[in-house]
C-alpha cells in the first residue's frame, strides 16, 4: 500500500501581483496531529577540512562554511520543513507519491536537505544547486515520520525562493526537474505540478524515462504526467485563487489569511493531519530592506500567531520555542529507531495547548484572548512595515 502525501501547500507571489515590490513566501506544513515543530536558530559557522555533518540518518561531508538560518523542523530529525538563511533565501518542503516507490533505506530526508540547502546556498539558484548535487551523491530515502511501527516514505518536492526569483524543484529518486519562476503567483502542494516547462534537469532524465517505458521521446516530455500516478498531478492547489484575487495587493497578512483558511484545505485539520506550523516570508526585491520571516511554532494557523524573526548581528536564541534535547539517547537515534515517543513539546506549543482548551471549554474567555494574540500579531506586522518604511527614508 502506497502511503499517503500529508496535504501540505507552498505559495509564492511576485510584483506585480505582490504589494511594494515585496515577495511573500508562505508554507502551511501539515504533518501527524500529534508531532510538535520547533523554531530554531544556527548561527553562520566555519568548519573543519575533512569534517562531516550528521543528517537525520546518514552522515555527510561539510563544507567549509555555513550561513545562519531559521528553520521550523519536527522536533525529532535534523533537518527542516521550512526555513530562512541570512541572505534572504526560504526553502519549503513537499512529500509526494511518485509511481516510483520512495526508498525504504535510510539516506537524506525531503527535510535534510531543506536544511542543507539554506546552510550552502546564497541565492535561490545556488540552494537548488546544492539539494540536486546532494541527492544525486547520497539519494533520498528513510522514515518521514516518528513511527517504530511502520516506515513512511515519500519523493521530494521544493520551493526555493530568494529576492529575485523561485526554483519549483521536484524529484523521484535522484532524477528531478526544476521550474523558474519570476513573477506572479505560484503554489505547490503534495501533487507533481511540473509539466513541459523545465528550466533545468537531471542530465539522465530523459533517458531513464524511456529506458522505463514511462515516455516514448516523440511527445512533449511532461514530467509531472510521467511520474504521476493516475491523474494525481491535475488537482493543485486550493489557495491560488485566493492570492489572485488580491490582483497587485498579495502581502504579509493576505499570505497569513490564506494559510488560516480551512474552508479551502490550506489550513489541514483531518483525523490524520493537522498542520503543525507555519511560516510566511516577506522579502524586499531591494536588498538595502530587510527580510522578515514569521513563524507559528505551533499547530493551527488559525489559532495560532504568527511571530516575526529578522537576522541580525546577535540573535538572541528563544528556548521556548525548542524541543528537549534527549542526546543520543533519543529514540530516533537509536537503532531500531522509534521504539518510544518521549514528550518533545516545548513552552510555547504548551501555552497553546492551554489556550486551545481554553478556546474550547471557555468561549468567551477564549475569544478574549485569540482578540489579544491577534492585536499583537497586528503590531507585529506593522513594526515590519514601519521598518520597511524608515529604512527607505533612511535611503
Amino acid at each position: 500500500r502506497m502511503a499517503v502525501a500529508p496535504p501540505s501547500y507552498c505559495f509564492v507571489a511576485f510584483p506585480p501581483c505582490s504589494k511594494d515590490g515585496l515577495v511573500v513566501f508562505g508554507k502551511n506544513s501539515a504533518r501527524p496531529r500529534d508531532e510538535v515543530q520547533e523554531v530554531v536558530y544556527f548561527a553562520a559557522a566555519a568548519h573543519d577540512p575533512g569534517s562531516k555533518v550528521e543528517c537525520t540518518y546518514i552522515e555527510i561531508e561539510q563544507v567549509p562554511k555555513t550561513h545562519a538560518v531559521v528553520l521550523s523542523r519536527p522536533s525529532w530529525l535534523w533537518g527542516a520543513e521550512m526555513g530562512a538563511n541570512e541572505h534572504g533565501v526560504c526553502v519549503a518542503n513537499e512529500a509526494v507519491v511518485t509511481r516510483e516507490p520512495a526508498s525504504e533505506s535510510e539516506a537524506l530526508l525531503g527535510m535534510d536537505l531543506v536544511r542543507l540547502g539554506l546552510e550552502r546556498g546564497a541565492t535561490a539558484k545556488e540552494a537548488l544547486d546544492v539539494i540536486v548535487a546532494l541527492l544525486e551523491e547520497h539519494g533520498q530515502g528513510g522514515n518521514y515520520y516518528e513511527d517504530g511501527s511502520s516506515c513512511h516514505t515519500f519523493q521530494s518536492a521544493f520551493l526555493i525562493v530568494d529576492r529575485n526569483e523561485a526554483w519549483i524543484l521536484e524529484t523521484s529518486g535522484k532524477y528531478w526537474a526544476a521550474e523558474k519562476i519570476t513573477e506572479g503567483v505560484k503554489c505547490i502542494c503534495n501533487q507533481l505540478s511540473l509539466t513541459t516547462k523545465i528550466d533545468a534537469e537531471h542530465p539522465e532524465l530523459r533517458n531513464y524515462v524511456r529506458s522505463q517505458g514511462w515516455w516514448n521521446g516523440d511527445s512533449d516530455f511532461n514530467f509531472s504526467e510521467v511520474f504521476s500516478l493516475a491523474d494525481d498531478h491535475l488537482a493543485c492547489c486550493s489557495g491560488r485563487e485566493s492570492l489572485e484575487k488580491q490582483g497587485g495587493d498579495v502581502s504579509a497578512q493576505a499570505m497569513i489569511d490564506v494559510l488560516r483558511d480551512k474552508d479551502s484545505g490550506v489550513c489541514v485539520d483531518s483525523e490524520s493531519f493537522l498542520t503543525t506550523a507555519s511560516i510566511v516570508s516577506v522579502l524586499p526585491q531591494d536588498p538595502s530592506f530587510p527580510c522578515v520571516h514569521y513563524f507559528t511554532g505551533t499547530p493551527d494557523p488559525s489559532r495560532s500567531i504568527f511571530k516575526p524573526f529578522i537576522f541580525v548581528d546577535d540573535v538572541k536564541l528563544v528556548p521556548k520555542v525548542q524541543s528537549p534535547s534527549f542526546g543520543n539517547d533519543d529514540p530516533a537515534k537509536k537503532i531500531p529507531r522509534f521504539q518510544e515517543k518521549p514528550d518533545r513539546r516545548h513552552e510555547l506549543y504548551k501555552a497553546h495547548e492551554w489556550a486551545r482548551s481554553l478556546l474550547e471549554n471557555d468561549q468567551d474567555k477564549g475569544q478574549k484572548l485569540m482578540r489579544i494574540m491577534l492585536d499583537l500579531e497586528k503590531q507585529g506586522l506593522e513594526a515590519m512595515e514601519d521598518i520597511l518604511t524608515r529604512t527607505e527614508v533612511l535611503d
